[in-house]
């Protein structure tokens, strides 16, 4: 195929198929550097990674990049965690919207660039994927109704922190009772008067079978649900009132069990900010 049929491609491409802005599906993925390789690896993703390893591809529209500095990990909870063990691990997330409807035309190409970049050598492997899925958009909540940045600004929006929450039903059908309870009454009511902007949820779907071998398959595809809260404050702020005891109500409601609560805050892009305060 010459270079003129393939540039070619490009425009036929973009005149047919899904093309708005809503984000129909995340990739969601917190990561644990190793000991002795924090720098490097902040300064392999932010430099090259992030960009082209994610942003460059088609329908991949929005990110950030999310850290947990020490006393922000030993905030975390449940101490047993389904999700990471120890709970504490995992202190880099990041967080990309893909546009709706594109999920598939976005993973071939994905899978076929890390290829390319494990091929040259631009993988950094001196780290563990602790959570890492591709998910579905579910429901978004907002605190302000119609005011206010949309859950698609959410990434762009200079907002002052985030806290991921996992929860797992014990079956699908009681995820979905577990998703509308989520949407109807528990996330409106926790978000009113709170420095929470909105709550965004999202389920988890399965990797393909030829993804690179050192991200492990997603677990929980028929009962886990992701929820992404957006702070206009310091999670440490804000963490007494609003986040000790998320697990209780959905305990209470017997709609499944909260597996991770971990506050972040974002990274300074182009920076080593946060580094040092890691361990």
């Amino acid at each position: 195929m010459s270079d003129d049929t393939r540039s070619e491609t490009y425009a036929e491409l973009a005149a047919v198929g899904p093309y708005g802005v809503h984000p129909g599906h995340a990739l969601i993925t917190m990561v644990e550097p190793h000991p002795g390789h924090e720098y490097a690896y902040n300064r392999w993703y932010e430099d090259d990674h992030y960009y082209a390893g994610a942003m460059a591809m088609p329908w991949m529209y929005a990110g950030r990049r999310w850290v947990a500095t020490r006393d922000l990990q030993l905030l975390r909870y449940p101490e047993k965690s389904a999700v990471s063990q120890p709970v504490t691990a995992g202190c880099y997330l990041s967080t990309y919207w893909i546009t709706d409807g594109r999920y598939a035309d976005h993973m071939k190409w994905t899978v076929g660039i890390n290829k390319r970049l494990n091929r040259d050598g631009r993988v950094y492997q001196d780290r563990t994927h602790v959570f890492t899925a591709f998910q579905d958009h579910e429901a978004t909540v907002y605190r302000d109704g119609a005011a206010g940045p949309r859950d698609f600004h959410a990434l762009d929006h200079p907002y002052a922190g985030l806290v991921m929450e996992v929860v797992d039903a014990e079956s699908a059908e009681q995820r979905a009772e577990l998703l509308e309870w989520l949407r109807s009454r528990h996330l409106p009511k926790s978000v009113a008067g709170s420095p929470v902007a909105m709550v965004t949820v999202f389920r988890p779907t399965p990797l393909p079978g030829d993804r690179m071998t050192y991200v492990k398959q997603v677990e929980g595809v028929d009962t886990r649900l992701t929820l992404l809260w957006f702070l206009e404050a310091d999670p440490r702020e804000c963490w007494e009132a609003c986040f000790t005891g998320l697990d209780g109500p959905v305990a209470e409601a017997g709609l499944g069990r909260v597996e991770l609560v971990a506050p972040f805050v974002p990274t300074l892009p182009g920076t080593d900010t946060y580094v040092d305060r890691l361990r």
